[in-house]
């Protein structure tokens, strides 16, 4: 589940890190904010479609789907612009731009649909998921520290950078169909669309193996069962359940009839997320709130932070700064403290103070409050601590609120609250932007 999140946010940090040879290749341009609001605005529409369709479409489908979006457009950029040169500077910046919005839609629809995935599991891997999204961010950025360290040429480091990232983003498509065919996957996904709590005798529809659920511990162990052993007697309800010492419960399977279902009906699609909605607002708010703040500063403001000492390397230490404390934000999100939402929600808002003091970085133009390169850093450091923890607590307990035939819904309906607050963050500074260069 942790390499499940750096494979959806993988690719888009690819595009975005590698500012150096952006603006080494398009000076003068505003490449990284239109590319940040690219990637927002595209997002935005993948993700309400794809909760519009989580009743249609298969959850894997929708993923499987999402990483074939994703890797296409890497390749294609980092062969035909990055290293063989196919395009003028026009169509290159276009095909740039083109390839971030299909990055966006698949990327969105797997972040989406892996939220509703997770929400099926135990909560410790919803937090897996999300430590995996700053987990992305650093290997990126350390990706792209070594190989503008090792090598000079632009666009040697470049290409190697690009093919680092398709080799990892390989590695999480191929690692997601191996780990959705285990029974662990199958048990909890299949409980949750029973309606009814892991661990309650909910039987899955395959055979020939014995399920040990220790409630206490949310541990799952498998075994296969001989093929000479006896099933369920008859009049049972499908399974035979004992409480086997010490919270251990233990379920045999047996087959169990597939039930076709039908489409539900825009009404009725429309009722279940204003159920949900209604139980986790203030998560929702929390969640859009924290990313709609970060937005506004990265990477957008970040990425025009200079210094002459330090000169390009400068934002992309901040960068890597904010990946760093993102990916620590988010291991603490771990710590067992059950929030509640309106508290969740105060404390979002208080990050606000961040944006004039990133502003006080960059103003008064030719001479900034803040000069000193220490002082984004520092301020990168704490916003991605923050960042991390309550862009994560939210969606690790909304789950819970609800029931479990709701959870996926639940995660999807996180996340169109997250993509909100993301295209909310990035449209202001997209806006701000444009008003410096009039």
């Amino acid at each position: 589940m942790l390499l499940a999140g750096v494979g959806f946010l993988l690719p888009y940090n690819s595009f975005i890190t590698d500012v150096d040879y952006l603006h080494h290749k398009y000076p003068g341009t505003s490449i990284v904010f239109d590319m940040s609001l690219t990637y927002i605005l595209v997002a935005l529409v993948a993700v309400i479609l794809n909760n519009a369709l989580v009743e249609l479409l298969s959850l894997h489908t929708r993923i499987s789907v999402g990483y074939l979006f994703a890797l296409g457009p890497l390749l294609f950029v980092s062969i035909c612009d990055v290293w063989l040169e196919l395009f003028t500077h026009r169509q290159a910046y276009a095909i740039n731009l083109i390839a971030v919005g299909v990055v966006a839609f698949g990327c969105t629809v797997q972040q989406s649909s892996f939220y509703g995935y997770t929400g099926m599991l135990p909560k410790r891997y919803t937090q897996g998921v999300m430590t995996g999204e700053s987990t992305a961010g650093v290997i990126i950025s350390l990706s792209r520290i070594f190989t503008k360290l090792l090598l000079s040429d632009e666009k040697e480091n470049t290409i190697i950078f690009f093919f680092i990232s398709i080799g990892i983003e390989l590695m999480c498509f191929i690692l997601h169909l191996l780990v959705k065919r285990t029974h662990f996957v199958r048990y909890y996904t299949t409980c949750s669309r029973e309606g009814a709590p892991a661990g309650k005798g909910v039987p899955d529809h395959d055979t020939g193996y014995r399920v040990h659920h220790d409630v206490t511990a949310e541990d799952v162990r498998f075994e296969n069962r001989s093929c000479g052993q006896v099933g369920s007697p008859p009049g049972s309800l499908g399974h035979e359940a004992e409480l086997a010492g010490s919270g251990t419960y233990v379920r045999f399977d047996v087959p169990r009839p597939r039930i076709k279902r039908s489409w539900p009906s825009f009404r009725d699609m429309m009722l279940h997320r204003y159920v949900v909605s209604r139980v986790i607002w203030a998560y929702m708010l929390s969640i859009a709130m924290t990313y709609f703040i970060t937005l506004c500063l990265f990477p957008g403001l970040e990425s025009e932070i200079r210094n002459c000492t330090l000169g390009e390397w400068l934002p992309i230490l901040i960068m890597a700064v904010f990946n760093l404390s993102d990916f620590v934000g988010k291991i603490l999100a771990a710590l067992p403290y059950d929030w509640r939402g309106t508290h969740l929600l105060i404390y979002s808002c208080l990050r606000v103070i961040f944006i004039p003091l990133f502003i006080m970085c960059v103003y008064p133009s030719g001479k900034p409050t803040f000069s000193h390169p220490a002082w984004p850093c520092i301020f990168s450091l704490l916003m991605g601590i923050t960042n991390g923890y309550f862009g994560s607590v939210p969606m690790i307990l909304a789950a819970g609120k609800v029931s479990p035939e709701q959870r996926e819904l639940a995660g999807n309906t996180m996340t169109v609250s997250y993509m909100t607050g993301l295209t909310l963050g990035s449209a202001v500074a997209y806006f701000a932007y444009s008003l410096t260069r009039q």
